[in-house]
């Protein structure tokens, strides 16, 4: 059984500096946690100081994006054998911010998701509706077609070696009318949908909602 997974999305926040002095508040609070792991994912110029700060401690570090080149012309990329060479062990992949503000697909997803997977990286894929998606009863086949066309293509053992966090865009918009949701249901809805290998399947199924400072993860196998 996987052990539920508490991590936290940084966004555009907190230089190198104030990550240290973070850690250093933080580490004491977390280090008699033992019933889940805990990942923190700072932005890129902050990841250094975070795995410096975080190296005596049993808090795991990764990143906020990837791209799935290994090397090249790519201003203002970073490939995923660079994050694994840091020392990062985690990148978060499709985060609905990156879908809204800089356009990237379901494509691109299954793209950096082979890479990060290709360095040794554990991608945790972003998945959820809009709120007009939700509003027209579309959850299900919105979500269903982020599976089919963003990782659906993965072989069994690579899709196992995934976290899908469930992440409602309507759940964190500012003035969205907040109702009762039930993203277990529909994480597992897709995701049976997606492979013949269940056990897999079941394993891979996370849900969550990431948060500026901190995200709370719930396993749903």
């Amino acid at each position: 059984m996987r052990r539920p997974l508490m991590a936290g999305n940084w966004k555009m926040y907190k230089t190198p500096a104030q990550t240290t002095a973070f850690f250093e508040k933080f580490l004491p609070l977390v280090a008699e946690s033992k019933h889940c792991d805990i990942l923190i994912c700072p932005p890129m110029v902050s990841i250094a100081a975070a795995l410096a700060a975080a190296s005596s401690g049993r808090v795991a570090i990764g990143a906020q994006n990837v791209f799935w080149e290994n090397e090249g012309a790519y201003t203002g990329e970073v490939s995923a054998a660079m994050l694994a060479g840091a020392g990062c062990g985690w990148v978060i992949i499709g985060h609905s911010e990156r879908r809204q503000y800089f356009g990237e697909t379901n494509e691109g997803v299954l793209k950096r998701t082979r890479a990060a997977l290709g360095a040794g990286l554990r991608p945790i894929v972003c998945v959820g509706e809009r709120l007009e998606d939700r509003e027209g009863d579309r959850t299900e086949a919105v979500l269903e077609e982020q599976f089919r066309d963003g990782i659906g293509p993965l072989a069994p053992e690579q899709f196992a070696a995934v976290v899908i966090a469930y992440e409602p865009v309507w759940a964190i918009a500012r003035g969205a009318r907040r109702r009762r949701s039930w993203p277990v249901q529909r994480i597992v809805f897709c995701a049976g949908r997606r492979a013949r290998a269940t056990a897999a399947t079941r394993r891979s199924c996370c849900a969550f909602s990431m948060a500026a400072a901190s995200s709370r993860i719930t396993r749903a196998a």
